[in-house]
């Protein structure tokens, strides 16, 4: 959900050539596996589909092939910062970090939820691509 709200922003913005977005997850069990049918549902409530994107697991050369690495929650930042290069640390951030007015860093995971829960982790990830994506323009901007 996270990567298709991004996406969405970057392409509306027309700065696909400069920002690249992927995501990729720190569980095996996912693995090349399309988005649960219901967040593929409230994600095109908002005229985003994300039925063609598929999980895949983070790999070491993530570390180095990316300026900013994205966590939802303290589970998938510990697993991370467990396998990341030193020299990578600083590029960690939590998505939330991006969206100030949650009182909380950690987006629940959605699966198994009901609809309403998808809709409040779309708003909470939609809130933090619109920050991410101020914070990234900002920086093509200075550049």
């Amino acid at each position: 959900m996270a990567e298709g709200a991004l996406r969405d922003r970057v392409r509306k913005a027309g700065l696909t050539d400069e920002i690249f977005i992927d995501s990729a997850g720190t569980h095996a069990h996912y693995v090349a596996l399309p988005p649960d049918p219901l967040a593929q549902r409230v994600m095109l409530e908002r005229g985003i589909d994300i039925s063609d994107l598929r999980s895949r697991r983070v790999s070491l050369s993530d570390f180095q092939r990316f300026d900013h690495i994205l966590v939802m929650d303290d589970t998938n930042y510990d697993a991370l910062r467990f396998i990341c290069p030193r020299s990578h640390v600083h590029k960690i951030r939590y998505l939330l970090d991006y969206a100030p007015q949650f009182k909380t860093r950690q987006v629940p995971d959605p699966i198994g939820g009901e609809e309403v829960v998808f809709r409040r982790v779309r708003e909470m990830v939609e809130r933090g691509a619109e920050g991410v994506f101020a914070y990234l323009e900002a920086l093509l901007r200075r550049s």
